[in-house]
């Protein structure tokens, strides 16, 4: 018998959004927003060369130029990032219940195909109006402040359509990979997830300071309900506590996130993940966009009155991924402690109550008794 029985399939009804159109779109154009103000280029590697460099990577003629690069290796990199992901998860098919069945390779390799495709048509149009002189003339003259400056002028380079483009495509293959066993997400993430950091490895250090915000973009919808999240909030009146808590914590959610990582890192110096030391720049990426996971999937709750997208998604998905990635349960219950405090402080206690029922079947579910049974 497996550790998680089998779900039933996603019964979520079929909503429409004209009514609350605004709505969606400001939750989305609000989360968009966000993403962009919190994005930083990774200068601690770049020399002043690859600099100089940086004006002919960003033209319409090198965007394409880095985006072929992508495109040449996809299929193999693909097979790689399946393999690696079969690797990581082959025993969990059989140890969960998994129908064999439902995990299609070939189809998620071309269902990744185009998701990586549509992300890289929106890079190679991407424009600017920033001009390049500023940053060049720092370099020039040899100006610490050079890094800063390409920092603020690959912000106007980022994919500020990405995440409204891309958000609904993402959305449709969440739902369709989650519809008969919510699981197998976790499968298709992890492929995403892969294949992005070996596409990143054959780009030079600028390139993939550029591609790997776009690629972050695919990665963060995968694992988080987003667009479940919009639609449950077009069934709302614009007077809804439910969702003036979403909107007051969607543009914060990433500084929560943050605080929530260094005080676990903190707590934890010596833990070691799979990948290493939360303190690694990879691993505290990875860590700031789980707890901003559990975020959503508790706005979800909230906006759907239901606790739905916690049992049969959230806490499966975690049984199956978080062993396999040496997660310990402690962290992720500190995690949630941290998390309650940070929901208490950021609304009004009306807004915070309609999350905290849900928040306490997250907190009860992840106790030290459930995985004692479980012998996790």
């Amino acid at each position: 018998m497996g550790i998680v029985k089998e779900f039933p399939g996603n019964h979520l009804k079929s909503v429409s959004i004209e009514g609350n159109k605004p709505i969606v779109e400001s939750l989305a154009q609000q989360w968009a927003k966000k993403y962009i103000g919190n994005l930083k280029v990774n200068t601690e590697r770049t020399e002043k060369l690859e600099i100089l460099n940086l004006s002919e990577i960003v033209s319409p003629e090198g965007r394409k130029r880095t985006a072929q690069k992508v495109l040449d290796s996809l299929r193999s990199v693909s097979a790689k990032a399946w393999n690696k992901t079969e690797a990581l998860l082959s025993t969990e098919v059989q140890k969960h219940g998994i129908d064999l069945n439902l995990i299609n390779p070939w189809e998620i390799a071309g269902d990744s195909f185009n998701i990586y495709q549509k992300a890289l048509d929106v890079y190679t149009q991407q424009t600017t109006s920033q001009p390049l002189s500023l940053v060049m003339k720092l370099v020039e003259e040899e100006n610490p402040l050079y890094k800063e400056a390409l920092e603020v002028y690959t912000e106007q380079v980022a994919p500020s359509k990405l995440a409204t483009v891309i958000g609904a495509e993402i959305g449709k293959l969440r739902n369709k990979y989650t519809s008969h066993d919510p699981r197998v997400i976790g499968f298709v993430s992890m492929q995403f997830h892969y294949t992005s950091q070996m596409l990143l490895q054959g780009l030079e250090p600028i390139e993939q300071s550029l591609i790997s915000t776009y690629f972050k973009v695919i990665d963060d919808h995968l694992y988080m309900p987003l667009q479940r999240a919009y639609d449950a909030a077009a069934e709302h009146d614009s007077d809804s506590v439910a969702l003036s808590a979403v909107q007051k914590l969607l543009p914060i959610s990433t500084q929560i996130a943050k605080r929530i990582c260094q005080r676990v890192i903190e707590i934890y110096p010596n833990y070691n993940s799979m990948s290493g030391r939360l303190s690694n720049p990879i691993v505290k990426t990875s860590s700031i966009r789980d707890v901003e996971m559990f975020q959503i999937y508790l706005w979800v709750c909230a906006l759907e009155t239901s606790c739905g997208a916690i049992q049969e998604e959230l806490f499966p998905l975690c049984v199956m991924l978080y062993p396999r990635l040496n997660v310990q349960w402690e962290v992720i219950r500190q995690m949630l402690h941290l998390l309650r405090q940070e929901i208490n402080n950021s609304l009004t206690s009306k807004e915070a109550d309609t999350l905290m029922p849900y928040f306490q079947i997250l907190w009860d579910m992840f106790s030290p008794e459930v995985f004692a049974e479980l012998g996790l």
